[in-house]
């Protein structure tokens, strides 16, 4: 019996393919711009009583440590430190966002990088992948 190609199939999946392949295009595409962004990406915080002002980039990394000249006078260098870690802590996590937002907005598909990067969880990275696999993380764990 011979067999026959089916032309609509095959060409509902060139149509598949090209929108699939058009996506990853604009996708690579914009991942140049994001990693263009997060190069100049910076978020300044100051402490609620301006004392302390910290400039953090894209990966929460310390760029700019500003220290008011009253803040010796008026602080232990206990207290100091403990502002200037929680100044700094704000301004990773503003800085955190900012990303996970630009990752979001490149594609609806980067949105389970976008949770990994708020999260820090692997999991979160894999969630899409599992549920299209109808892998369970919580039935393989030992």
């Amino acid at each position: 019996m011979p067999e026959y190609a089916n032309r609509d199939a095959n060409r509902g999946l060139k149509e598949r393919f090209a929108e699939i392949q058009d996506s990853y295009e604009r996708v690579r595409d914009g991942l140049a711009a994001l990693q263009q962004r997060m190069t100049t990406l910076e978020v300044t915080v100051s402490s609620t009583d301006d004392l302390v002002q910290t400039t953090v980039g894209a990966r929460g990394q310390l760029v700019r440590l500003g220290i008011a000249p009253r803040a010796m006078r008026e602080l232990r260098h206990d207290e100091l430190e403990q502002l200037i870690l929680a100044t700094l802590a704000r301004a990773t996590a503003q800085a955190t966002e900012q990303v996970a937002d630009l990752m979001t907005q490149l594609s609806p598909m980067s949105s389970s990088a976008a949770a990994f990067v708020r999260s820090g969880d692997y999991n979160d990275l894999l969630r899409r992948t599992d549920e299209l696999a109808g892998y369970r993380p919580d039935q393989h764990r030992t």
